[in-house]
């Protein structure tokens, strides 16, 4: 005699949702919004305009993962690692992928265009993540470079901030700084992350730096990315301090900002030196790295004139 399953409860299946777009990888994205928003002094921006970048940045963030676990499922099935994950396993539907994909393209369309009716600069911008986003799961199937297209989903995030926060686009060197930082740090680490993957992708003729250089040789490629990264985080640092209003505090403020600097690089450097433990050199060194930087950022706002 066989026993029915209980449906699922509501809280059950917001749990999968959020496990299916990986919500706690927010953290590594969020801190750099914030930083492009606050990277260049500008006019404060209104409560209606915080949750318009708030949806948009879940609605973002969401298509973005709804878009790889849709495309990658077949590939997530031949994996031991990754079998387990809400559609090969069954545990969530594959019209509920779609309509969570769907409802969050939808909201995140919607939040760019309530960000500017008038001139619909976001909405002609708008697309462009979304083509990243669905092009990047593709690239692992012809070219080991595919980790550029983690690195390339990830930089647009400082960039819609410092879009969405000052429309007129003056000023955007920082941004630009901090969008160079995050490619090459996100492209990085995503080489540490496929290291766990190295005999399935050899196995399923799935691309990356480790199946085509090994494991060594790859990680040199993450190391000497990881060292871009360090030299696009001294000229954002550079960049910052060219705007900073003159004063008692700007002695301090280069002090202090230098040492967050040499702390953010210093991760970098640990998360290349652990490696080989990917649960703590990405999953939680990276947290602290978007972490350091915002503080960085928020420091030189703070100096120049507040919030």
């Amino acid at each position: 005699m066989t026993t029915a399953t209980a449906p699922a409860t509501p809280v059950q299946r917001l749990r999968t949702w959020a496990s299916f777009v990986r919500f706690e990888h927010t953290l590594f994205t969020l801190p750099l919004i914030l930083a492009g928003i606050f990277g260049v002094p500008g006019p404060a921006m209104s409560a209606g305009r915080w949750l318009l970048v708030a949806v948009a940045a879940v609605g973002a963030r969401t298509s973005a993962m709804s878009l790889n676990r849709l495309i990658d499922r077949r590939l997530d099935a031949l994996n031991p690692r990754t079998r387990a994950r809400e559609l090969p396993s069954g545990r969530m539907k594959l019209a509920e992928a779609w309509g969570l994909l769907l409802g969050a393209m939808a909201a995140y369309l919607a939040a760019c265009w309530a960000l500017d009716p008038l001139t619909f600069l976001y909405v002609k911008l708008a697309p462009i993540p979304l083509v990243v986003f669905a092009l990047y799961p593709y690239t692992k199937r012809f070219t080991p470079f595919c980790h550029f297209g983690v690195g390339s989903g990830m930089c647009l995030a400082p960039l819609a901030g410092y879009a969405a926060a000052h429309p007129d686009l003056a000023h955007p060197w920082p941004s630009v700084w901090l969008a160079a930082f995050t490619l090459f740090w996100g492209s990085g680490f995503d080489i540490i992350y496929s290291t766990l993957d190295e005999e399935s992708d050899r196995a399923n003729g799935v691309h990356s730096m480790v199946v085509w250089l090994g494991r060594k040789r790859a990680l040199r490629v993450s190391a000497w990315l990881h060292g871009a990264a360090a030299v696009a985080l001294a000229l954002l640092l550079s960049s910052l301090g060219s705007v900073v209003a003159r004063g008692p505090l700007h002695f301090a403020w280069t002090a202090a900002s230098g040492i967050l600097c040499g702390v953010a690089i210093g991760l970098l450097y640990f998360e290349q030196r652990l490696a080989e433990d990917v649960n703590l050199a990405f999953f939680k060194i990276n947290v602290w790295v978007s972490a350091v930087v915002l503080a960085m950022v928020l420091l030189r706002r703070a100096v120049s004139g507040g919030f």
